[in-house]
């Protein structure tokens, strides 16, 4: 209906792709024709909006405000395009457009367009799905090319690279379908840094996590990007973090752009955090993060299955919250000296979060959605640290301190009765008595006693 805002599909009789999808689109569903005034062909099917153009895609600045005055407004601007590259292969790419620097082709110089990155998960994911069975590669592209000067959110969708492909009507009917099988979602949404024109690490993290990117950068911009730029993204894609390909950065490059994106109050996060963080609300994730940051500034989140099942049953909960508990810093470092693995064994299975130093040293900190969860999980712990110590030293609890009392082999003492490096060294070390010229050395003769407290709470 006109002047109802819908996803609108731009295609250009310029465009032999845009003519392919148009087609497909039109094949495979009932599209009620619209009239018009202004000559361009408009077909509307529920939500969809088909209107084609008889200009160039790229050159479409203003686009949204012509729309508005025809009559046709836009939430969302999808355009259908092909894609040209000199290597000839069969590709299916996404993208967000805009210019880092001169505009070659179409729009404005260092200026970015409102990127779409719920459309971008949507269309990409889709893709990945119709092609499986087809000799196409589907990938992201980084943000290049016009139109930038639109206020209504846009993304390219394109088949390449040559005619052959261009014309593929099997091509055509899976971008199609890609568009039709569109969904809102409301994922985390990252600028990307670095890489390839294709971005395979920001394409697998779409693919195999529930994240999305607004604008990319591929390595060969990076440095030209400044505050402005970078600001501009995270504000066109309405951006909650930043990732960066960190191999296919430089050590300075990476440092610059932290030292900005910090700067203007967002984070990097590495493709380890988000894989860690994939199927659990983002704002309980910023919650977290920003706890662990007042908590242990140099520590990591680390997130179990447990805490994950918990939170995705939880149906009460729209944004479940972060409690903490705390055990004693001393028994918990005198237990992982003896039994790391132990320790991890005894987190990863229960229904929390914990912190991890730089130095993969475990923080004193338990992480649950309610204080009772973190009590007992860190009660449980304390217990866990004093059974590890207990099998190794022998122990008292008396008024809340916990004393240990380690034996310990000393080789000065086995020297001091003759007992040097050798066959008698070992087995004295090992805790059997061995006879020197007639004279009986039992263990206890050679071994020091030390003694050490640690104050429970």
């Amino acid at each position: 209906m006109k002047g109802e805002t819908k996803v609108n599909i731009i295609c250009s009789t310029q465009d032999r792709v845009s003519r392919n999808v148009k087609n497909n689109l039109l094949n495979s569903r009932k599209w009620e024709p619209v009239n018009t005034d202004n000559g361009c062909p408009v077909f509307e099917y529920k939500d969809f909006r088909i209107v084609e153009i008889s200009e160039s895609l790229i050159f479409q600045d203003g686009l949204d405000k012509k729309l508005m005055a025809w009559g046709y407004p836009a939430k969302l601007i999808i355009f259908a395009s092909k894609h040209r590259s000199k290597d000839g292969r069969a590709i299916l790419t996404v993208h967000s457009t805009g210019n880092v620097n001169e505009a070659k082709f179409g729009g404005s110089e260092k200026k970015l367009a409102p990127a779409a990155p719920q459309a971008v998960r949507s269309l990409l994911r889709s893709l990945k799905m119709l092609a499986e069975n087809e000799e196409y590669e589907v990938t992201l592209e980084c943000t290049h090319h016009g139109p930038s000067d639109i206020e209504v959110p846009s993304v390219f969708i394109e088949i390449g690279s040559g005619e052959a492909q261009w014309i593929d009507e099997v091509a055509g009917r899976m971008v199609a379908n890609a568009i039709l099988l569109l969904k809102d979602d409301d994922s985390p949404v990252a600028v990307g840094f670095g890489g390839t024109h294709y971005a395979p690490r920001q394409t697998g993290l779409i693919l195999s996590t529930g994240i999305t990117f607004g604008h990319i950068f591929p390595s060969h911009v990076l440095d030209e990007l400044d505050e402005n730029m970078v600001r501009q993204a995270f504000v066109k894609s309405r951006a909650e973090f930043a990732y960066f390909d960190r191999k296919s950065m430089k050590g300075e490059q990476r440092e610059k752009l932290r030292k900005i994106i910090e700067s203007i109050g967002f984070e990097v996060l590495k493709e380890s955090d988000i894989k860690d963080m994939d199927g659990i609300p983002w704002e309980f994730c910023l919650q977290l993060r920003k706890r662990v940051r007042e908590i242990c500034p140099s520590g990591k989140a680390m997130i179990t299955d447990g805490i994950k099942c918990e939170i995705s049953s939880c149906q009460d909960c729209i944004c479940p919250k972060v409690k903490i508990a705390r055990i004693n810093a001393e028994l918990l470092s005198e237990a992982e000296k003896l039994d790391r693995n132990r320790l991890k064994e005894f987190l990863s299975t229960h229904n929390i979060a914990y912190i991890e130093y730089d130095d993969g040293r475990l923080a004193h900190v338990i992480i649950g959605l309610n204080d009772r969860c973190a009590r007992l999980a860190a009660q449980e712990l304390t217990g866990e640290c004093l059974d590890i110590i207990k099998k190794h030293f022998d122990v008292s609890l008396d008024k809340g301190t916990l004393q240990i009392t380690e034996k310990k082999f000393s080789p000065r003492l086995a020297s001091s009765f003759g007992v040097h490096e050798g066959p008698l060294y070992g087995r004295l070390a090992r805790g059997e008595s061995v006879i020197i010229d007639g004279k009986t050395i039992n263990p206890e003769m050679v071994y020091e006693i030390n003694k050490r407290a640690i104050k429970l709470n």
